[in-house]
Protein backbone atom coordinates (compact mmCIF):
# COMPACT_ATOMS: atom_id res chain seq x y z
CA UNK A 1 0.00 0.00 0.00
CA UNK A 2 1.69 3.02 -0.49
CA UNK A 3 1.63 6.41 1.46
CA UNK A 4 -1.67 8.11 -0.31
CA UNK A 5 -3.87 4.66 -0.15
CA UNK A 6 -2.58 4.03 3.45
CA UNK A 7 -3.37 7.92 4.78
CA UNK A 8 -6.48 6.99 3.12
CA UNK A 9 -7.58 4.00 4.73
CA UNK A 10 -6.57 5.53 7.94
CA UNK A 11 -9.04 7.82 7.25
CA UNK A 12 -6.70 10.63 6.68
CA UNK A 13 -7.13 11.89 3.57
CA UNK A 14 -10.41 13.55 3.02
CA UNK A 15 -10.29 16.50 0.17
CA UNK A 16 -7.44 17.25 -2.15
CA UNK A 17 -6.80 20.69 -4.23
CA UNK A 18 -5.16 18.00 -6.75
CA UNK A 19 -4.98 14.25 -5.88
CA UNK A 20 -3.62 13.28 -9.10
CA UNK A 21 -0.62 15.70 -9.91
CA UNK A 22 -0.06 15.35 -6.34
CA UNK A 23 0.44 11.31 -6.74
CA UNK A 24 2.45 12.32 -9.98
CA UNK A 25 4.83 15.13 -7.87
CA UNK A 26 5.59 12.85 -5.16
CA UNK A 27 6.27 9.84 -7.99
CA UNK A 28 8.65 12.21 -10.26
CA UNK A 29 10.39 13.84 -6.95
CA UNK A 30 10.30 11.09 -4.76
CA UNK A 31 9.47 13.48 -1.46
CA UNK A 32 7.94 17.15 -0.92
CA UNK A 33 8.58 19.93 1.44
CA UNK A 34 5.53 19.46 3.84
CA UNK A 35 3.70 22.32 6.48
CA UNK A 36 1.10 22.47 8.84
CA UNK A 37 0.61 25.30 11.09
CA UNK A 38 0.18 25.79 14.91
CA UNK A 39 -1.48 28.81 16.36
CA UNK A 40 -0.32 29.53 20.10
CA UNK A 41 -3.50 30.05 21.51
CA UNK A 42 -2.09 28.75 24.77
CA UNK A 43 1.21 27.44 26.29
CA UNK A 44 0.26 23.91 25.47
CA UNK A 45 -1.27 21.74 23.10
CA UNK A 46 -3.93 19.13 23.63
CA UNK A 47 -4.54 15.61 21.89
CA UNK A 48 -7.16 17.78 19.50
CA UNK A 49 -3.87 18.51 18.00
CA UNK A 50 -2.49 15.28 17.71
CA UNK A 51 -3.72 14.11 14.44
CA UNK A 52 -2.23 16.75 12.66
CA UNK A 53 1.21 16.28 14.58
CA UNK A 54 1.48 12.72 13.71
CA UNK A 55 0.18 13.91 10.30
CA UNK A 56 3.87 15.77 10.04
CA UNK A 57 5.17 12.58 11.46
CA UNK A 58 4.03 10.06 8.95
CA UNK A 59 4.70 12.10 6.23
CA UNK A 60 8.77 12.33 7.69
CA UNK A 61 8.45 8.85 8.10
CA UNK A 62 7.75 8.64 4.22
CA UNK A 63 10.81 10.23 3.47
CA UNK A 64 9.22 14.09 3.07
CA UNK A 65 10.56 17.00 4.98
CA UNK A 66 8.10 18.58 7.46
CA UNK A 67 7.61 21.95 8.60
CA UNK A 68 6.11 22.73 11.85
CA UNK A 69 4.69 25.78 11.98
CA UNK A 70 4.38 27.84 15.09
CA UNK A 71 2.36 31.33 14.57
CA UNK A 72 3.51 33.94 16.59
CA UNK A 73 1.96 36.62 14.16
CA UNK A 74 -1.15 34.71 13.28
CA UNK A 75 -1.48 33.66 16.64
CA UNK A 76 -1.83 37.56 17.56
CA UNK A 77 -4.77 37.45 15.39
CA UNK A 78 -6.97 34.11 16.01
CA UNK A 79 -8.13 31.96 13.12
CA UNK A 80 -11.77 32.67 13.16
CA UNK A 81 -13.93 30.50 15.17
CA UNK A 82 -17.42 29.34 13.67
CA UNK A 83 -19.35 31.38 16.56
CA UNK A 84 -17.41 34.56 18.42
CA UNK A 85 -14.58 36.39 18.07
CA UNK A 86 -11.16 35.12 19.86
CA UNK A 87 -10.43 37.04 23.03
CA UNK A 88 -6.71 38.68 21.57
CA UNK A 89 -3.18 37.59 23.48
CA UNK A 90 -0.64 39.79 24.49
CA UNK A 91 2.55 39.65 22.69
CA UNK A 92 4.25 38.61 25.61
CA UNK A 93 1.80 35.46 25.68
CA UNK A 94 2.47 34.58 22.06
CA UNK A 95 5.92 34.49 22.59
CA UNK A 96 5.40 32.02 25.69
CA UNK A 97 3.29 29.80 24.34
CA UNK A 98 5.40 29.78 20.86
CA UNK A 99 8.38 28.76 23.65
CA UNK A 100 6.31 26.00 24.96
CA UNK A 101 4.74 24.77 21.75
CA UNK A 102 8.33 24.50 19.88
CA UNK A 103 9.54 22.26 22.79
CA UNK A 104 6.82 19.33 22.58
CA UNK A 105 6.71 19.46 18.59
CA UNK A 106 10.57 19.01 19.42
CA UNK A 107 9.56 15.33 20.56
CA UNK A 108 7.50 14.23 17.80
CA UNK A 109 9.73 15.40 14.53
CA UNK A 110 13.94 14.63 13.83
CA UNK A 111 15.39 18.38 13.42
CA UNK A 112 18.99 16.56 13.10
CA UNK A 113 20.68 18.03 9.74
CA UNK A 114 17.75 19.40 8.36
CA UNK A 115 15.15 16.41 8.04
CA UNK A 116 12.51 19.03 9.41
CA UNK A 117 11.96 22.56 10.34
CA UNK A 118 9.99 24.37 12.79
CA UNK A 119 9.65 28.12 12.17
CA UNK A 120 7.73 30.98 13.34
CA UNK A 121 5.50 33.17 11.04
CA UNK A 122 6.93 35.97 12.84
CA UNK A 123 9.47 35.87 11.04
CA UNK A 124 8.37 37.13 7.79
CA UNK A 125 4.62 38.52 8.88
CA UNK A 126 6.08 40.96 11.26
CA UNK A 127 7.74 42.67 9.06
CA UNK A 128 5.04 43.61 6.84
CA UNK A 129 4.02 47.06 6.86
CA UNK A 130 -0.05 48.08 6.36
CA UNK A 131 0.44 49.54 2.74
CA UNK A 132 3.17 46.10 1.84
CA UNK A 133 0.02 44.02 3.01
CA UNK A 134 -2.53 45.77 1.06
CA UNK A 135 -0.70 46.62 -2.11
CA UNK A 136 1.49 43.42 -2.62
CA UNK A 137 -0.81 41.06 -1.04
CA UNK A 138 -4.66 42.06 -0.12
CA UNK A 139 -5.42 42.84 -3.60
CA UNK A 140 -4.88 39.49 -4.89
CA UNK A 141 -7.92 38.45 -2.76
CA UNK A 142 -11.60 38.84 -4.14
CA UNK A 143 -14.24 39.88 -0.99
CA UNK A 144 -16.80 38.18 -2.83
CA UNK A 145 -14.22 34.97 -2.81
CA UNK A 146 -13.76 35.16 0.39
CA UNK A 147 -16.81 35.61 1.80
CA UNK A 148 -17.84 31.96 0.50
CA UNK A 149 -15.23 30.50 3.00
CA UNK A 150 -17.16 28.49 5.80
CA UNK A 151 -15.00 30.19 8.11
CA UNK A 152 -16.29 33.85 7.11
CA UNK A 153 -19.85 33.35 5.92
CA UNK A 154 -20.73 31.45 8.87
CA UNK A 155 -19.70 34.47 10.93
CA UNK A 156 -21.56 36.94 8.65
CA UNK A 157 -24.80 36.57 10.84
CA UNK A 158 -23.42 37.42 14.36
CA UNK A 159 -20.34 39.16 12.89
CA UNK A 160 -17.12 39.08 11.83
CA UNK A 161 -14.05 41.35 12.99
CA UNK A 162 -11.69 42.73 9.82
CA UNK A 163 -8.92 41.45 12.01
CA UNK A 164 -10.36 37.91 12.23
CA UNK A 165 -11.62 38.61 8.48
CA UNK A 166 -7.97 39.19 7.34
CA UNK A 167 -6.60 36.07 8.41
CA UNK A 168 -6.83 33.38 5.65
CA UNK A 169 -4.74 36.21 3.88
CA UNK A 170 -1.80 36.11 6.45
CA UNK A 171 -2.38 32.00 5.79
CA UNK A 172 -1.84 32.05 2.33
CA UNK A 173 1.36 34.53 2.76
CA UNK A 174 2.34 32.35 5.15
CA UNK A 175 2.31 29.58 1.96
CA UNK A 176 3.89 31.54 0.07
CA UNK A 177 6.49 32.55 2.20
CA UNK A 178 7.33 28.94 2.64
CA UNK A 179 7.28 28.02 -0.93
CA UNK A 180 9.67 30.63 -1.87
CA UNK A 181 12.01 30.20 0.69
CA UNK A 182 11.86 26.08 1.73
CA UNK A 183 10.44 24.80 -1.83
CA UNK A 184 7.32 23.73 0.28
CA UNK A 185 4.88 22.47 -2.09
CA UNK A 186 1.78 20.63 0.34
CA UNK A 187 -0.27 21.92 3.11
CA UNK A 188 -2.06 20.03 5.69
CA UNK A 189 -4.96 20.60 8.06
CA UNK A 190 -8.04 19.73 9.28
CA UNK A 191 -11.40 19.62 7.49
CA UNK A 192 -12.29 22.89 9.09
CA UNK A 193 -8.83 24.93 7.23
CA UNK A 194 -10.38 24.36 3.61
CA UNK A 195 -10.57 27.53 3.07
CA UNK A 196 -6.97 28.58 4.66
CA UNK A 197 -5.55 25.85 2.24
CA UNK A 198 -7.27 27.14 -1.09
CA UNK A 199 -6.54 30.84 -0.30
CA UNK A 200 -3.34 29.36 -0.44
CA UNK A 201 -3.01 28.20 -3.50
CA UNK A 202 -4.64 30.98 -5.15
CA UNK A 203 -2.41 33.38 -4.11
CA UNK A 204 0.83 31.12 -5.04
CA UNK A 205 -0.85 30.09 -8.34
CA UNK A 206 -1.48 34.56 -8.70
CA UNK A 207 1.75 35.29 -8.01
CA UNK A 208 4.05 32.67 -9.21
CA UNK A 209 2.06 31.42 -11.89
CA UNK A 210 1.49 27.61 -12.92
CA UNK A 211 3.23 26.72 -9.26
CA UNK A 212 2.51 23.07 -8.37
CA UNK A 213 1.01 23.25 -4.92
CA UNK A 214 -1.45 20.87 -2.88
CA UNK A 215 -3.58 21.86 -0.40
CA UNK A 216 -4.92 18.19 1.35
CA UNK A 217 -7.12 18.05 4.50
CA UNK A 218 -8.12 15.38 6.57
CA UNK A 219 -11.64 14.80 8.70
CA UNK A 220 -11.93 16.62 11.80
CA UNK A 221 -11.63 13.63 14.96
CA UNK A 222 -15.30 13.22 16.18
CA UNK A 223 -16.68 10.55 19.10
CA UNK A 224 -18.98 8.24 18.27
CA UNK A 225 -21.33 9.33 21.16
CA UNK A 226 -21.50 12.77 19.75
CA UNK A 227 -19.02 14.49 21.84
CA UNK A 228 -16.27 16.57 21.78
CA UNK A 229 -12.90 14.92 21.31
CA UNK A 230 -10.08 15.79 23.01
CA UNK A 231 -11.95 16.46 27.03
CA UNK A 232 -12.86 14.54 29.68
CA UNK A 233 -15.11 15.50 32.34
CA UNK A 234 -14.88 18.87 30.48
CA UNK A 235 -11.36 19.59 30.94
CA UNK A 236 -8.71 19.37 27.88
CA UNK A 237 -6.47 16.73 27.92
CA UNK A 238 -2.99 18.58 27.54
CA UNK A 239 0.17 17.36 26.05
CA UNK A 240 2.10 18.96 28.99
CA UNK A 241 2.31 16.74 31.98
CA UNK A 242 1.92 19.64 34.55
CA UNK A 243 -1.29 20.50 33.12
CA UNK A 244 -2.65 16.84 32.58
CA UNK A 245 -0.17 13.77 34.59
CA UNK A 246 1.07 10.91 32.03
CA UNK A 247 -1.55 8.93 34.57
CA UNK A 248 -4.91 11.05 33.79
CA UNK A 249 -3.50 10.90 29.55
CA UNK A 250 -2.97 7.11 29.75
CA UNK A 251 -6.65 6.48 31.53
CA UNK A 252 -7.69 8.81 28.92
CA UNK A 253 -6.84 6.35 25.82
CA UNK A 254 -7.79 3.27 28.29
CA UNK A 255 -11.29 4.25 28.67
CA UNK A 256 -12.31 5.24 25.32
CA UNK A 257 -15.08 3.35 23.99
CA UNK A 258 -14.72 0.07 21.31
CA UNK A 259 -16.55 2.33 19.16
CA UNK A 260 -13.70 4.52 19.46
CA UNK A 261 -10.49 2.58 19.53
CA UNK A 262 -9.96 1.42 15.90
CA UNK A 263 -10.67 5.02 14.44
CA UNK A 264 -8.13 6.24 17.09
CA UNK A 265 -5.87 3.32 16.74
CA UNK A 266 -5.28 4.73 12.82
CA UNK A 267 -5.18 8.37 12.95
CA UNK A 268 -3.36 9.01 16.02
CA UNK A 269 -0.50 6.33 16.26
CA UNK A 270 2.05 4.61 13.73
CA UNK A 271 0.72 1.13 14.70
CA UNK A 272 0.95 -0.70 11.13
CA UNK A 273 -2.35 -2.11 9.40
CA UNK A 274 -2.02 -5.85 10.22
CA UNK A 275 -1.90 -4.98 13.77
CA UNK A 276 -4.89 -2.46 13.96
CA UNK A 277 -6.81 -5.50 12.10
CA UNK A 278 -5.97 -7.85 14.52
CA UNK A 279 -7.01 -5.30 17.59
CA UNK A 280 -10.23 -4.74 15.88
CA UNK A 281 -10.46 -8.33 16.42
CA UNK A 282 -9.86 -8.27 19.55
CA UNK A 283 -12.62 -5.66 19.93
CA UNK A 284 -15.27 -8.07 18.54
CA UNK A 285 -14.47 -11.28 19.98
CA UNK A 286 -13.16 -10.39 23.37
CA UNK A 287 -14.02 -6.94 23.96
CA UNK A 288 -13.55 -7.63 27.74
CA UNK A 289 -9.40 -8.12 27.35
CA UNK A 290 -9.76 -4.47 26.39
CA UNK A 291 -6.42 -5.06 24.29
CA UNK A 292 -7.09 -2.46 21.70
CA UNK A 293 -7.62 -0.04 24.63
CA UNK A 294 -4.25 -0.94 26.53
CA UNK A 295 -2.33 -0.68 22.99
CA UNK A 296 -3.40 3.09 22.26
CA UNK A 297 -2.89 4.13 25.80
CA UNK A 298 0.60 2.37 25.66
CA UNK A 299 1.56 3.33 22.21
CA UNK A 300 0.52 7.62 22.90
CA UNK A 301 1.90 8.14 26.22
CA UNK A 302 5.06 6.30 25.13
CA UNK A 303 5.09 9.00 22.27
CA UNK A 304 4.11 12.14 24.59
CA UNK A 305 5.52 11.46 27.78
CA UNK A 306 8.17 9.06 27.17
CA UNK A 307 8.17 5.12 28.61
CA UNK A 308 8.90 5.44 31.94
CA UNK A 309 5.71 7.75 32.78
CA UNK A 310 4.38 5.29 30.75
CA UNK A 311 5.35 2.67 33.55
CA UNK A 312 4.45 4.54 36.33
CA UNK A 313 1.02 5.67 34.99
CA UNK A 314 0.83 1.92 34.71
CA UNK A 315 1.92 1.00 37.92
CA UNK A 316 -0.75 3.38 39.29
CA UNK A 317 -3.00 1.74 37.66
CA UNK A 318 -2.52 -1.55 38.76
CA UNK A 319 -1.75 -0.82 42.62
CA UNK A 320 -5.15 1.34 42.63
CA UNK A 321 -7.04 -1.69 41.18
CA UNK A 322 -5.61 -4.32 43.32
CA UNK A 323 -5.94 -2.06 46.45
CA UNK A 324 -1.89 -1.83 47.54
CA UNK A 325 -2.03 1.90 48.07
CA UNK A 326 1.00 1.50 50.38
CA UNK A 327 3.27 0.40 47.23
CA UNK A 328 2.48 4.22 45.89
CA UNK A 329 4.55 7.72 46.70
CA UNK A 330 2.45 10.80 47.63
CA UNK A 331 2.90 11.96 44.08
CA UNK A 332 1.73 8.92 42.18
CA UNK A 333 -1.16 8.40 44.97
CA UNK A 334 -2.03 12.44 44.53
CA UNK A 335 -1.65 11.64 40.37
CA UNK A 336 -4.25 8.29 40.36
CA UNK A 337 -6.76 9.92 42.74
CA UNK A 338 -6.87 13.55 41.23
CA UNK A 339 -10.75 13.14 41.01
CA UNK A 340 -11.23 11.59 44.06
CA UNK A 341 -12.50 13.75 46.68
CA UNK A 342 -9.76 15.57 49.21
CA UNK A 343 -10.35 17.05 52.67
CA UNK A 344 -8.09 17.87 55.43
CA UNK A 345 -9.65 16.99 59.18
CA UNK A 346 -7.92 17.33 61.87
CA UNK A 347 -5.23 15.07 63.55
CA UNK A 348 -6.74 12.63 65.95
CA UNK A 349 -9.65 12.45 64.45
CA UNK A 350 -11.95 9.04 65.10
CA UNK A 351 -12.63 7.14 61.89
CA UNK A 352 -16.45 6.70 62.67
CA UNK A 353 -16.68 10.37 63.23
CA UNK A 354 -13.83 10.91 60.54
CA UNK A 355 -16.42 9.30 57.83
CA UNK A 356 -19.07 11.71 58.16
CA UNK A 357 -16.60 14.84 57.86
CA UNK A 358 -15.48 13.20 54.66
CA UNK A 359 -18.93 12.93 53.30
CA UNK A 360 -18.35 8.56 53.36
CA UNK A 361 -21.45 8.62 55.20
CA UNK A 362 -24.47 11.05 57.49
CA UNK A 363 -24.62 9.77 60.58
CA UNK A 364 -22.43 7.98 63.10
CA UNK A 365 -24.89 4.87 63.56
CA UNK A 366 -24.31 4.27 59.55
CA UNK A 367 -20.45 5.39 59.75
CA UNK A 368 -20.53 2.89 61.92
CA UNK A 369 -22.20 0.27 59.73
CA UNK A 370 -19.61 0.59 57.34
CA UNK A 371 -16.82 -0.24 59.33
CA UNK A 372 -18.49 -3.72 60.80
CA UNK A 373 -19.46 -5.27 57.72
CA UNK A 374 -15.59 -4.67 56.09
CA UNK A 375 -16.79 -1.76 53.41
CA UNK A 376 -13.76 0.56 54.55
CA UNK A 377 -10.36 0.12 53.95
CA UNK A 378 -7.44 2.36 55.16
CA UNK A 379 -4.36 3.38 52.82
CA UNK A 380 -5.28 -0.01 51.22
CA UNK A 381 -6.41 -2.38 54.16
CA UNK A 382 -9.39 -3.39 55.75
CA UNK A 383 -10.63 -2.13 58.98
CA UNK A 384 -13.60 -2.98 61.63
CA UNK A 385 -12.12 -1.36 64.19
CA UNK A 386 -14.33 1.37 65.21
CA UNK A 387 -11.92 3.48 67.68
CA UNK A 388 -9.40 3.52 64.82
CA UNK A 389 -7.92 6.74 64.82
CA UNK A 390 -6.59 9.11 61.71
CA UNK A 391 -3.58 10.63 62.21
CA UNK A 392 -0.02 10.78 60.84
CA UNK A 393 1.51 7.82 62.63
CA UNK A 394 -0.66 5.80 59.72
CA UNK A 395 -0.46 8.23 57.15
CA UNK A 396 1.48 7.52 53.86
CA UNK A 397 4.40 9.54 54.28
CA UNK A 398 3.14 11.22 56.87
CA UNK A 399 1.41 13.25 54.77
CA UNK A 400 -2.27 11.66 53.66
CA UNK A 401 -4.58 8.86 53.76
CA UNK A 402 -6.29 7.05 51.66
CA UNK A 403 -9.74 5.90 52.48
CA UNK A 404 -12.03 3.25 50.47
CA UNK A 405 -16.07 3.09 50.89
CA UNK A 406 -17.32 -0.08 48.91
CA UNK A 407 -15.38 -0.79 45.87
CA UNK A 408 -15.52 2.50 43.79
CA UNK A 409 -15.27 5.30 46.57
CA UNK A 410 -12.05 7.07 47.25
CA UNK A 411 -11.52 9.88 49.68
CA UNK A 412 -7.78 11.16 50.66
CA UNK A 413 -7.47 13.12 53.76
CA UNK A 414 -4.70 15.14 54.57
CA UNK A 415 -4.59 17.06 58.03
CA UNK A 416 -5.00 20.63 59.08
Amino acid sequence: MDFIEDLKWRNLFKDCTDEIGLKKEIAEKGSLTAYCGFDPTADSLHIGHLQQIMLLKRYQEAGHRPIALCGGATGMIGDPRPTTERKLLTMEDVKHNVECIKGQLSRFLDFDNGRSLLLNNNDWLGEIDLLTFLREYGKYFNVAYMLNKDTISSRLQSGISYTEFTYTILQAIDWLKLYENYDCQLQIGGSDQWGNLTSGTELIRKIKGESKVFGVTSPLITKSDGSKFGKSEGKNIWLDKEKTSPYLFYQFWLNVSDADVIPFLKRLTLIDKDEIIKLEESVNTEPHLRKAQKALAKNLTVLVHGKDEFDNALKITETLFKGNIKELSVKQIKDGLSDAKAISIKEGTNLVEGLILIGACKSKRESRELINNNSIAINGEKTKDLDFILDKTVAIDSELIVIKKGKKHWFVVNFE
